[in-house]
C-alpha cells in the first residue's frame, strides 16, 4: 500500500506540519487504520477512497479518529494534484464527520474551504489557565476546542505550559492566540488529550481563529503564523459560514506499507 508524507502549510521542507497520506482502493477496518496511524506516529494520517467524482476522507492521530484535520487535507490534495493523477483544479472531499470539503489549486497555493466553527465566549476559569504561564484576557469554546486569547505575540511565542494540566481539559485541545506583530494573528495548539502534545500547524483551528480575528480586526482576509518550533504559514479568508485556509505543501517521502 502506498504512503506519502507531506509538510503542509510549509514554506520549505522541514517546516509546517508533516502528515501521512494513504490512498486506498476500499476502506480497511478501523482497527487497521488506527494501527497504521500509530505506526506513522505523526499528528495525523489521512486515508482516502475515490467515490465517483469525489474522495471520501478520514483522519487519525496516533490514538483516535478526529472530526476534521486541515493540514492532512491539504497534504492529501497535494498528493492528488501532484502524484495521483487528479486533473481538475478543484478536489471535492467528503468527510463522514464534517461533510463536504473542497481544495482548490492556484499555482503552488492550495486553498481549503471548510465550515466555520461556531464558538461562544466563556468565563476565564482556572481549569483552562492552570496549564499556562501567562494569564489570558479572553476565553472561548468552539465545537471541539477551547481558545485562550492573550495580549501579545511575545506571550504566545514564549509561553511556558504544563501538558499534564492541559490534558485534564475535556475537549480536543486548546488554542492560544494573540494579535500578530507582522501578521494579523498568531497561535499555538496543544492537544495532549488526543495524543498531540503541540501540533506544528493546525488548519482546523483556523476555522475558529479566522472568524474571531476577522470580527476583531474588522477585515475578512488575514495572514497568520502558527508559532510552533517548525512554524506554519497560512492565509485565511472569512466567508461567513465557511472559511478559506491557504498554504503550500512540500513532499518529503513516498513509500510502501507492507500488510
Amino acid at each position: 500500500m502506498k504512503i506519502y508524507q507531506v509538510d503542509a502549510f510549509a514554506e520549505k521542507l522541514f517546516s509546517g506540519n508533516p502528515a501521512a497520506v494513504c490512498p486506498l482502493e476500499k476502506w480497511l477496518s478501523d482497527d487497521l487504520l488506527q494501527k497504521i496511524a500509530m505506526e506513522n506516529n505523526l499528528s495525523e494520517t489521512a486515508f482516502y477512497v475515490k467515490q465517483g467524482e469525489h474522495y471520501e476522507i478520514r483522519w487519525f492521530t496516533p490514538t483516535v479518529e478526529v472530526e476534521l484535520c486541515g493540514h492532512a487535507t491539504l497534504a492529501t490534495a497535494y498528493v492528488l494534484f501532484n502524484h495521483e493523477g487528479h486533473q481538475q483544479n478543484t478536489i471535492h472531499f467528503y468527510s463522514p464527520k464534517s461533510g463536504n470539503l473542497t481544495v482548490t489549486k492556484h499555482n503552488e497555493r492550495l486553498t481549503l474551504n471548510f465550515p466555520t466553527d461556531i464558538y461562544e465566549p466563556i468565563p476565564i476559569a482556572e481549569f483552562l489557565t492552570k496549564g499556562f504561564h501567562f494569564q489570558p484576557v479572553e476565553a472561548l469554546k468552539g465545537k471541539t476546542d477551547y481558545v485562550l486569547v492573550f495580549e501579545t505575540e511575545e506571550q504566545i511565542r514564549n509561553m511556558k505550559f504544563n501538558l499534564s494540566e492541559i490534558a485534564k481539559i475535556k475537549g480536543r485541545g486548546v488554542i492560544i492566540t494573540a494579535k500578530g506583530d507582522t501578521v494579523d494573528f498568531v497561535s499555538r495548539y496543544f492537544g495532549p488529550q488526543f495524543g498531540i502534545d503541540e501540533d506544528p500547524v493546525t488548519g482546523s483551528a483556523h476555522t475558529t481563529l479566522t472568524p474571531y480575528w476577522a470580527k476583531k480586526l474588522n477585515k475578512t482576509e488575514l495572514s497568520a503564523v502558527q508559532l510552533s518550533a517548525r512554524k506554519g504559514f497560512l492565509q485565511c479568508k472569512y466567508l461567513g459560514d465557511r472559511v478559506e485556509i491557504s498554504g503550500e505543501g512540500k513532499l518529503y517521502l513516498i513509500g510502501d506499507i507492507y500488510l
